[in-house]
């Protein structure tokens, strides 16, 4: 369960990051509680959703499936790692209100395919679900509650660190589970 909280903590991460951006847009506590409810509703759908196509995926490929689950979440990782290196951190959000009802979805992609690679190795869909879509609504309000002030002093790449943080799961998760 460590592993899946931390798993969680870092790909809310780049919520956490968005929110940051977001916070400096004049809101209520009540708007940012919202957001931070929609973000985290949709980080809890896309490893639901990934958690069931790798569950009956994991199914269809037997006992592979024990190595294409940290395969996929390596893969991603590696991805998202070389992303990062590649270009620079974002500054800010340009447009904050268009960009905030496209933005939960396409912040829910690294969860959709962890949630993948999770359901390929054997973990109920539900509980990463939960998990991630927790982790997510309270870091989003957190980063909306903190705003420029976090944005300032905490120079968080966190597409970098939610790579790395797929990475080290594809490497630990099968040595947890296999021992």
């Amino acid at each position: 369960m460590i592993e899946l909280l931390t798993l969680g903590f870092f790909l809310s991460l780049d919520n956490f990051r968005s929110s940051v951006a977001l916070g400096t847009v004049p809101f209520g506590f009540a708007r940012a509680v919202q957001i931070a409810l929609v973000f985290g509703f949709w980080d809890f759908v896309a490893p639901l959703v990934g958690g069931v196509a790798g569950h009956y995926l994991g199914e269809l490929i037997g006992p592979i499936a024990d190595y294409v689950g940290p395969a996929v979440l390596g893969v991603y990782g590696v991805y998202l790692i070389v992303t990062a290196l590649r270009r620079p951190a974002p500054e800010e959000v340009d447009q904050p209100w268009v960009t905030l009802f496209g933005m939960p979805l396409a912040l829910s992609l690294d969860n959709l395919l962890a949630g993948t690679g999770l359901g390929l190795l054997g973990f109920s869909p539900l509980v990463p679900a939960a998990v991630f879509g927790t982790m997510t609504a309270v870091m989003s309000l957190a980063g909306l509650c903190l705003g420029r002030f976090a944005a300032r002093l905490i120079p968080i790449r966190s597409d970098l660190l939610g790579g790395i943080s797929l990475l080290s799961a594809a490497v630990v998760l099968p040595i947890v589970f296999a021992g």
